[in-house]
């Protein structure tokens, strides 16, 4: 079994003979950043990563996307194998069959075979997710060419940013305050003053439903357990032995499978998640169920607002139900989230009458107590890249604060207007200690687009999945879904469809994945039926 060889003009002979003419500007940019010149063996790791850099991007540029979206099943067994392999001995490159010796062997590769093994026996086998125009798998965003770049600083330049110190250290957590405040405004949801970028919407839910579980327990203590704290302090059991709370439901409607997985890691159990979606519109909250439950006796409760139910695409709530659902959570100490991960970007739409019903169906959203987002989906930035807002800074910073390290305390940013805002150091407000500079693709994007631009992105995106629903509904061979008179305008970026034919609706998904030129995925609610 042979590693493909790559083509003539991505040979490593053939970028060498690219970075030629850039070498003394590199040399350049080293005397630039390092007073200190650091010598050949510096200027060599900045030309290995110039290489790959340029070598993945020709690369890039050379596949037609449009042709296929996953990998040949020959090209996925073929890098399966030569992965295995790699990892038995290290030593093969290429030629005869892969040895079956075991143990991961200590010489190593030359950069350039490593280089070429990668492209040449791993990339065919990758998918295009993030290059096709015919990728509909999982919600799955591409990457805007402005956030790629962006992206690309961050791991050539490897912030850790976890501590803000800007004066002296990193100017790192100034952008992703700034990147997350342009978001908040993007979005009109300026009176949520948490905020932080995560790995993804799960990990915002995780940290929506541990704030909420601090909030509706610290709620409920006596004033004299107040002063010892709430559940960060005390932990889950003793908190609700001295708040007299014997269970914490989470009250939702179609609640996404991460939400369940969230209530597992904060010590609620997947259990407590109760689905109390409308009989007739499951993707519905039922606010009468929901406050036959708010009124139980020793129950405290956490409401997750489904913003883009993942079958449906559908809301959970409308503007009108969101202000009773507030009024409900203040009369009985409830905590709401809101799992917008690709749903809550319709706030940022145009402001046109083609939207209307999605502004309908996402006002009120700025009544929760937080929000989770994914910027991986509809913002189109790299993975991996989640966004978690709150209205409560406190309850974020008594979650998740890293206790007894003074050099860690926050550092007042003063701003060329003479503003001065306290920004937290991100490893006080979230769950990561080390992270990765998440900020920078999403700050480069929103300069680069600016508002107007960023609605209109989104836009383009819906246009599309309106046009899809269209057709399917004037089609003879397949019916649009929920029902067969499912209003367009209501459509944001999910189209629910399935074949009128049982026996062609059963192998739909197969037969199109099968032809590697679209790939989709399928899903159950009422019935076997499928979606984009």
């Amino acid at each position: 079994m042979a590693s493909t060889p790559l083509p003539d003009h991505i040979q490593p002979t053939f970028v060498d003979e690219i970075l030629k003419p850039i070498e003394s500007r590199i040399s350049e940019l080293l005397d630039e950043f390092c007073p200190v010149n650091q010598g050949t063996e510096r200027l060599n790791d900045v030309k290995k990563l110039v290489v790959s850099y340029t070598v993945l991007q020709i690369l890039t540029q050379t596949f037609d996307p449009n042709l296929y979206v996953t990998p040949r099943p020959e090209d996925l067994a073929h890098a399966e194998a030569w992965v295995e392999n790699y990892c038995r001995d290290s030593s093969i490159y290429s030629g005869g069959e892969p040895p079956q010796n075991p143990g991961f062997a200590g010489d190593g590769k030359e950069f350039y075979s490593t280089l070429t093994h990668i492209l040449a026996d791993i990339v065919p086998a990758l998918n295009s997710q993030a290059l096709s125009s015919r990728y509909y798998g999982f919600v799955t965003g591409g990457v805007h060419p402005v956030a790629q770049a962006a992206d690309n600083v961050v791991t050539a330049l490897d912030q850790n940013v976890q501590v803000h110190m800007p004066s002296t250290h990193s100017i790192s957590t100034v952008v992703e305050h700034h990147a997350l405040s342009m978001l908040r405004s993007l979005l009109d949801l300026d009176g949520f003053h948490g905020k932080t970028f995560t790995t993804g919407a799960t990990a915002s839910n995780i940290m929506g439903l541990a704030c909420g579980r601090e909030a509706v327990i610290s709620a409920r203590l006596p004033d004299y357990a107040k002063n010892t704290g709430g559940v960060g302090e005390l932990g889950l059991l003793a908190a609700c032995m001295a708040a007299g709370v014997k269970e914490v439901q989470v009250l939702t409607s179609k609640g996404h499978s991460s939400l369940y997985k969230a209530a597992s890691v904060v010590g609620l159990g997947r259990a407590a998640v109760r689905d109390l979606g409308l009989a007739d519109a499951p993707w519905l909250l039922d606010l009468k169920a929901v406050e036959r439950e708010l009124k139980r006796e020793d129950v405290a409760n956490i409401i997750v607002v489904s913003a883009g139910e993942v079958n449906t695409g559908h809301f959970g709530t409308t503007g009108e139900t969101m202000k009773e659902l507030r009024q409900l959570a203040d009369r009985y100490k409830a905590w709401i989230h809101v799992d917008g991960a690709f749903g809550i970007f319709a706030r940022a739409l145009p402001k046109t009458e083609r939207f209307a019903k999605l502004f309908e169906r996402t006002a009120g959203l700025e009544l929760a107590d937080s929000i989770a987002a994914d910027g991986h989906k509809l913002l189109n930035v790299p993975y991996d890249n989640g966004i978690f807002f709150c209205s409560s800074p406190e309850v974020m910073s008594h979650v998740f604060q890293n206790p007894n390290a003074a050099y860690l305390a926050p550092v007042a940013l003063t701003s060329r207007s003479g503003t001065t805002t306290d920004i937290q150091s991100p490893l006080h407000v979230g769950l990561e200690n080390s992270r990765r500079f998440r900020a920078l693709p999403v700050y480069a994007l929103l300069v680069h687009l600016g508002r107007d631009n960023m609605g209109e992105m989104l836009a383009r995106m819906v246009d599309l999945a309106r046009r899809i629903a269209a057709f399917i509904r004037d089609s003879d061979k397949y019916d649009l879904l929920p029902d067969e008179t499912a209003d367009i305008e209501c459509t944001h970026i999910i189209v629910l469809f399935k074949a009128k034919n049982p026996d062609l609706n059963e192998a739909l998904v197969g037969k199109i994945n099968e032809t590697r030129r679209m790939y989709e995925v399928g899903g159950l609610m009422l019935k076997k039926i499928w979606r984009l």
